[in-house]
């Protein structure tokens, strides 16, 4: 999720949560009576004991006493809480939502484990209490957006108020959001769409999720942990097969992610008799509660005040931003609007020196892409890469087919190469010490036993690159010298203090 100007404010009136509400684990809501299974108890209590102790070292009060200790402690509480929403999935009458409300708990008072790319959500730059001029529009009664299979949507997509309202926002103070949108799915288009094309979905509506969601950034992430350019959730990333592999959270693939997005609208499309408002509200709002408001209802409506008003404010202008956005891209000429021409055809790219993709983005400058330049693109296309991380050469990138001879031309030889590779020497280039002025010995200190090498982890630094700077044999080593899972190998909180003395040895 991108991060909106202030004028998102006249727009979105919602709590700090954010993504808080993402989809949760299908079908109804459990009684509250119902007694949950041994196996599902256990991990409840552990989810419990998990917050307590996140919250426990989080203590303004106590945690200057012991600012190391104390952030071990809360990543440690953070890192379990997950592990133990992955096992959610697994057993019939576990809820991933009870999950996902005390993630969003948790990262309300500090932000959780993040990449160096932490992206704040458009409802967390809003205020609660301002007005919004969507959910001001009233809402009509019946429906205005019904997807039928088989259907074109722009055959049955009508607008009313608040989709208007959006319309004028997408225009005005978000048109900028809209254009990077915009030219950041065209150059990941052959990687989304096809998965919607499969699924038999409108890719208007992928887009239009996505330009609400993130904007187009790949590594976007929420304050309340959701992830991706669709904004998944941890335990309902899981549930749509989005897991942790070689240390790569799937959630930031591009791919995966759109066919984890059109698997779920198309199990909740069958829930709701395809209707489109209703899926799109329970993919923000969840669909347990969505199932709760409409259940007995004869053909409800999202519009229907019994239904819209007692969902949150977020979710009622989730849907008509999400529904303007998406007939904006199948109807830009109505509404004076002009998509930039993107050549988005895809290539490869094989490296023939060591090079990061900072580095890249520099040689490449913004020949084909004056907007600004090549870094996005080349991050979004190879999610798995630390971007100031340098890969060698043999290595293939995924890149806009244009890109393969600007790098021959830019980056193996000449100014642009040279002035590259100088500053990103100096981004490796580690300070000298200043020299030591001679004075008298000091006594000998009492003998003590020799402090563990430590390093503090700095923003934009991963866990590969962090075991390159320090001679580790593996990534994996570092890892278990500190306790760190494989799925948190990427994101690792600026700040925390790692143990290198494994590396050293």
């Amino acid at each position: 999720m991108f991060n909106f100007r202030c004028c998102i404010a006249s727009i979105m009136a919602v709590a700090i949560a954010g993504c808080a509400g993402q989809p949760q684990k299908g079908g109804a809501a459990k009684p509250a009576s119902q007694t949950p299974s041994s196996a599902t108890a256990a991990l409840y209590t552990r989810l419990d004991v998990d917050e307590k102790r996140f919250f426990a070292a989080r203590d303004p009060a106590t945690f200057k006493n012991d600012e190391t200790g104390n952030t071990a402690a809360y990543t440690a509480a953070w890192n379990d809480a997950q592990d133990a929403a992955a096992q959610c999935p697994k057993i019939r009458d576990c809820d991933t939502a009870r999950f996902d409300a005390a993630f969003a708990r948790m990262s309300g008072g500090a932000n959780p484990p993040a990449s160096e790319e932490t992206a704040l959500t458009p409802e967390a730059t809003t205020n609660a209490g301002e007005t919004s001029p969507v959910s001001a529009a009233l809402p009509e009664v019946g429906r205005s957006v019904t997807l039928l299979k088989g259907h074109e949507l722009s055959e049955v997509m009508t607008l009313n108020g608040p989709v208007k309202v959006a319309l004028e926002e997408w225009l005005t103070s978000l048109r900028p959001n809209l254009m990077d949108t915009y030219e950041n799915y065209e150059y990941l288009r052959h990687l989304m769409w096809p998965e919607y094309q499969k699924a038999g979905l409108p890719e208007a509506i992928l887009f239009g999720i996505m330009a609400k969601e993130s904007g187009g950034r790949v590594h976007a992430l929420s304050r309340s942990g959701a992830a991706g350019l669709l904004q998944f959730m941890p335990a309902t990333g899981q549930r749509f097969g989005l897991t942790v592999s070689g240390g790569f959270d799937q959630r930031y693939d591009p791919a995966l992610s759109a066919r984890a997005n059109a698997a779920y609208l198309n199990e909740q499309l069958a829930v709701f008799n395809n209707n489109l408002e209703l899926v799109i509200a329970a993919y923000n709002g969840g669909e347990g509660r969505v199932q709760r408001l409409t259940r007995g209802a004869d053909n409800p409506s999202f519009w229907d005040p019994r239904i819209f008003y007692e969902l949150p404010a977020e979710t009622r202008d989730y849907v008509p931003v999400v529904l303007a956005a998406a007939w904006l891209f199948m109807h830009p000429e109505k509404y004076n609007l002009q998509f930039p021409k993107i050549d988005g055809r895809p290539g490869t790219l094989v490296l023939q020196k060591n090079a990061s993709l900072a580095e890249l983005a520099v040689c490449l400058g913004q020949e084909g892409n004056m907007h600004d330049g090549w870094f996005r693109t080349l991050r979004n296309l190879n999610p798995a890469l630390d971007p100031r991380q340098v890969q060698p050469a043999s290595t293939p990138l995924h890149v806009p087919q244009q890109l393969v001879g600007l790098y021959e031309r830019n980056c193996l030889n000449g100014v642009w190469a040279s002035v590259a590779n100088d500053l990103h020497q100096a981004v490796l280039a580690t300070p000298s010490p200043p020299p030591q002025v001679a004075r008298a010995a000091p006594p000998p200190p009492r003998a003590r036993a020799k402090a563990a090498p430590t390093y503090v982890v700095r923003r934009g630094e991963h866990l590969a690159g962090i075991a390159h700077k320090f001679g580790c044999r593996s990534v994996a080593e570092l890892a278990k010298a500190n306790g760190i899972k494989p799925r948190d190998y990427s994101s690792i909180r600026p700040g925390r203090v790692l143990q290198v003395g494994v590396c050293t040895q």
